[in-house]
């Protein structure tokens, strides 16, 4: 028995559960609130994906011949019918190795008599091309994969049209001004996934017997199924209070008027969900407060939707939230898929992340197409390094994983090379990855350094590659910057993927040309390794969105009362954005793969586009510029590498004779030497030791100068020689 139950309707991902009621059970621990979480997505996707859950399905379908009256269904559902046997024989050890625990299965999934084939197969040849020489474990999961969505294919085609493996009914979530739609909706009979989810919560429900149920919303292919759940429990569950918080509503319930929502839920709390939902905690459980307060709390009052804010304790720094507690969540279940042929896409969709946050909100601030004037960017708060990595190490000995997405909007680059000191200082293994800005702070060094310490991929938002249109967006990087950065990471070893945009306003047709012909250089240049395109939408807490005249779109006015984010407009451009998207797609999927970059620009386009009047050379020669003489006097010297292996000797020349000192340095991949004067070398080996990372204590490039100089003459020769440089390429740091 819990006073809360914590749930993600289905669906987000298959592989991690989302984070919201991990972070907010990490936070309830805090104030010693009893709470049990779940993920009913996974939870309804296992049912459906077993032995059991596919014979209900074939023998309950709409597609079966005496069911449908003689109207035609389509050739690939006929076919997974008539195979449904495979399917059904085949599916639960599928699923085992989707989960990691029956890896031997590989072999047979590759051998091509094992699973059955039905549409999605179809496109297998052009993605052997495409996934090269893959492993067997990733390949079968890449099949695997093939083989849950042709079965997705006949859910939706028989069963569920609204289905989707991380959504559901999302349709009518989307930019919904009017709750008539989902209200509809959800007066209808219920769905064959509907069933299986109330089964699910109910047996939960009575399990756990909460006061209050929250609902965690991050997308509107969630706010379907929140909405049902909530009308099942306020039906079956009447003393049983509920509220919605999440993405979802922060983003697209600030607007709220419609009464028949609180039909529903009790309350809906937006932004940093900590104290609303501590305060609403505090209302129901605590009857004996004199005076309730809400924290960003929209409640029903005499038949009108009211917005309560009347606490005056302010939200929970991010030192005091805890730690996400993930116990409870089945993660041993989640499973592990390959889906498309794009190297950043695999790291969402295969494997366990633990979440984890390096700062609440953005410390940039200031793209104008992003939601700024909300909470979750606006408001910018870094957690320290050394909390984030005790964070780490909780997160490590309760899950047992240690892979971590860091959500970040866009990750500080200081703070990241504080965290990964600390990881590298505590002797760590840590795999991870973030968001970030293509900024200059990225340097070789500081790339280097998150690659050690276990950082493997970034994604950041190159956006559009046109310096007019960045600075329009007012990005704070120029395209020269983007390419010197996106070199850094890929030397250092660390993918990268660049977002992508098109059709911003004011954007012209040689502007979105000019900016695949640098898409195209980056990925031939091989510093860019994953991209994805997508098309401008306007939101309306963007800078955009509320000043749109400003950017020369007009919006399309329309009475909200439930749902407001996405903002239709047309841009007076007049520019037909969408016509561009199958070619500029089309044209990044061959680049990912290191083809098609002599290929003329308007090869990928079924209509006439200008030439690029972008030099051939362009990003080639952004990344001839160097920097490499120009240190701050403030910049820390860190030393990774271990203590090398002194051998002297004398050398002679025309007379003169003075010992030398030959330094063995040993790495993880391979030995090197550098030799010096006797005494440079004693004095480089004592101060390799002063900056190494075992025994770091911070010292400047002015405080090594001075040092130095102490000694002997001309420090900038010095450290500019060639054994200096050889040291600087195995971990001799300036940060």
């Amino acid at each position: 028995m819990k006073d809360l139950l914590l749930i993600t309707p289905p669906f987000t991902q298959l592989n991690t559960p989302y984070p919201a009621t991990a972070y907010l059970k990490g936070f309830l621990n805090t104030k010693n609130i009893s709470a049990f979480q779940m993920d009913l997505g996974i939870e309804v996707i296992l049912e459906l994906f077993s032995k059991k859950g596919l014979e209900n399905i074939f023998n309950t379908s709409s597609c079966q011949p005496e069911l449908v009256e003689g109207q035609p269904t389509t050739y690939n559902s006929q076919r997974i019918l008539s195979l449904q046997h495979d399917y059904i024989k085949t599916i639960d050890s599928v699923i085992l190795f989707l989960q990691g625990k029956n890896p031997t299965l590989a072999r047979q999934i590759c051998s091509g008599n094992f699973l059955p084939e039905a549409a999605r197969f179809e496109q297998l040849d052009d993605l052997d091309w495409a996934f090269g020489n893959m492993g067997m474990q990733d390949k079968a999961k890449h099949l695997a994969t093939l083989y849950l969505e042709d079965l997705s294919d006949y859910i939706v085609d028989c069963v569920d049209e609204n289905f989707g493996f991380s959504r559901y009914a999302e349709r009518l979530g989307r930019s919904a001004n009017s709750f008539d739609d989902l209200y509809n909706a959800l007066q209808q009979p219920k769905s064959y996934i509907d069933e299986i989810t109330l089964r699910l919560l109910k047996a939960k429900i009575e399990l756990v017997q909460p006061k209050l149920l929250l609902i965690s919303v991050p997308f509107p292919g969630n706010l379907y199924s929140a909405f049902r759940c909530a009308q099942f429990v306020k039906k079956h569950f009447p003393d049983v209070k509920i509220s919605m918080g999440g993405g979802f509503p922060n983003t697209e319930l600030r607007s709220l008027t419609d009464v028949r929502v609180f039909e529903f839920f009790d309350f809906i709390t937006l932004d940093d969900g900590e104290l609303p939902v501590e305060l609403v905690y505090d209302s129901i459980c605590h009857t004996e407060l004199v005076e309730v307060s809400y924290k960003r709390t929209f409640i029903l009052e005499n038949n009108q939707v009211v917005y309560k804010n009347n606490t005056t304790i302010p939200d929970y720094k991010q030192s005091n939230v805890g730690t996400p507690d993930y116990s409870d969540l089945h993660l041993d279940k989640y499973i592990s898929v390959i889906e498309i042929a794009n190297p950043m896409h695999s790291l969402w969709s295969d494997g366990r992340w633990n979440k984890l946050t390096m700062a609440h909100g953005c410390y940039w601030g200031k793209c104008t197409f992003c939601d700024i004037s909300l909470d979750y960017i606006k408001l910018y708060e870094p957690v320290a390094a050394k909390l984030i990595v005790d964070r780490i190490e909780e997160l490590m000995d309760s899950t047992g994983e240690n892979g971590f997405h860091f959500v970040d909007e866009a990750a500080p680059p200081a703070l990241m090379r504080e965290v990964a000191l600390e990881i590298i200082k505590r002797k760590l293994t840590v795999t991870w990855w973030t968001n970030i800005r293509f900024e200059k702070s990225f340097t070789q060094d500081l790339c280097f350094l998150l690659a050690q310490s276990g950082c493997v991929a970034i994604s950041g938002g190159l956006e559009v590659a046109s310096d007019r249109l960045l600075k329009l967006i007012d990005k704070g990087v120029t395209v020269e910057q983007v390419a010197q950065v996106t070199r850094n990471f890929t030397e250092a070893g660390v993918m990268v993927h660049a977002y992508l945009m098109y059709g911003y306003p004011t954007q012209t047709i040689q502007e979105t040309i000019d900016s695949l012909e640098m898409v195209r250089q980056l990925f031939e240049a091989g510093i860019l390794q994953s991209g994805f395109w997508h098309q401008f939408a306007m939101t309306a807490h963007s800078p955009v969105g509320i000043n749109p005249e400003i950017f020369g779109v007009i919006p399309e006015q329309n009475n909200i009362t439930f749902a407001n984010n996405d903002i239709n407009f047309t841009d007076k451009t007049g520019i037909d954005h969408d016509k561009f998207s199958f070619g500029l797609k089309k044209s990044l999927f061959n680049y990912m793969h290191n083809i098609g970059f002599d290929f003329e620009l308007q090869d990928w386009f079924d209509f006439k586009i200008p030439k690029t009047k972008i030099a051939d050379d362009f990003i080639v020669s952004c990344l001839e510029k160097s920097d490499n003489f120009n240190i701050k006097s403030t910049a820390k010297i860190i030393w990774l590498g271990g203590k090398p292996i002194g051998e002297e000797f004398t050398k002679s020349k025309k007379g003169n004779s003075w010992q030398m000192t030959k330094l063995t340095f040993h790495d993880r991949k391979e030995t090197f030497e550098i030799l010096l004067e006797k005494e440079k070398a004693d004095w480089l080996v004592t101060n390799l030791q002063k900056v190494s990372i075992s025994n770091f204590k911070t010292t400047t490039f002015n405080e090594l100068k001075i040092d130095f100089e102490t000694h002997f003459e001309d420090f900038e020769l010095f450290w500019y020689s060639k054994p200096i440089n050889t040291l600087r390429e195995f971990g001799l740091l300036v940060l």
